[in-house]
């Protein structure tokens, strides 16, 4: 098995490993860096087409696609057919080269204003939205949905027909319901149905968090691509190390302490340029947990750099711990 390739409209998306959009995960810092590591697309994160939180400081940030290698893919989210289509093209004035749809998040403040999953309940709402949108731009427009809302109600089939007949370019699925969130296993034979029924382009999505779950998923969905979320958190370097066990059928070896912690460093870096060095050291909080999670030592680092509210400081007591942990194994070896 080779790296897949997938076509949206005129964009080639090579490889066809994308990394999922997740609120307040995939800012600019993060999708730059998951691009660099093998990333062949990176969506920004979900953006309300409410016209009145657009001229907020975190729309304008979202809004920012300066020096990003294209495509440039933006989620939008909303309810309503002409506001969406007015959004949509509201960002492709702003660069967007790729519109994606959120039909697929399963918070529950996104669903109680019945945007996100919630519309799955509501298929001609589906059907108003997609075509107002596709009408509305001339670049691509791609749609992201669960199975379904709950375990008895798994329409994704048809949502992903109204879809189709719609225009949508592509279509990611995420092996899971409404109602499971994040809970539980994905299943992927809803997705492998749907790639049978449909000739559009079939993201799959949902616990590929290894290069082997990478093969055994594209094999039994036939999806033209794969969608990674939550396991590119505190570990972008698994599109690499997909796309190369595709290639060669063998595994890299693991990052380094001293690899891992200069990933982390390049990653507070932009944080702290992009955002600012305050609001930049409190947003790098979380990635740090999610960078250290597996090494040792990672309770009292994160103890005690979660209360640094110094960029500089952030980056050095950092570099401190990777620095530590490479000579720990170095002279265990």
């Amino acid at each position: 098995m080779t790296v897949p390739v997938l076509r949206i409209g005129r964009h080639e998306i090579a490889p066809a490993l994308g990394l999922a959009p997740m609120a307040g995960v995939t800012d600019k810092p993060f999708r730059l860096l998951c691009r660099r590591m093998g990333a062949g697309l990176a969506t920004t994160e979900m953006t309300s087409a409410n016209p009145q939180l657009r001229g907020s400081r975190k729309s304008a940030e979202r809004l920012d696609h300066a020096g990003e290698p294209g495509p440039i893919s933006v989620q939008i989210a909303g309810t309503e057919p002409d506001q969406m289509a007015e959004f949509a093209r509201y960002n492709v004035d702003h660069g967007a080269e790729i519109i994606d749809i959120n039909m697929g998040c399963p918070a529950k403040k996104v669903c109680r204003a019945w945007a996100g999953s919630a519309l799955m309940r509501d298929e001609a709402l589906v059907a108003a939205i997609l075509t107002a949108v596709v009408d509305a731009v001339d670049v691509p427009v791609t749609l992201k949905i669960r199975t379904g809302w709950a375990a008895d109600r798994k329409n994704a089939p048809v949502i992903a027909r109204i879809a189709e007949d719609a225009g949508i370019a592509a279509l990611a699925i995420h092996g899971r319901t409404r109602d499971q969130k994040y809970q539980g296993t994905a299943e992927y034979d809803t997705i492998a149905r749907i790639k049978q029924d449909l000739s559009i382009p079939i993201w799959a999505n949902g616990d590929v968090d290894d290069p082997d779950k990478a093969r055994r998923v594209l094999e039994h969905t036939r999806a033209d691509g794969l969608l990674i979320g939550r396991a590119a958190q505190g570990r972008p370097w698994i599109f690499e190390e997909i796309r190369h066990y595709l290639d060669t059928g063998e595994h890299l070896p693991d990052k380094s302490p001293e690899q891992v912690g200069a990933i982390l460093v390049e990653h507070l870096e932009a944080l702290h340029a992009f955002y600012g060095a305050e609001r930049g050291v409190r947003i790098a909080r979380k990635h740090l947990g999610w960078y250290v999670k597996a090494h040792p030592g990672r309770e009292a680092f994160l103890a005690s750099i979660n209360r640094v509210n110094d960029a500089a400081e952030q980056v050095r007591r950092t570099r401190e711990y990777f620095e530590g942990l490479a000579a720990v194994l170095g002279s265990a070896a």
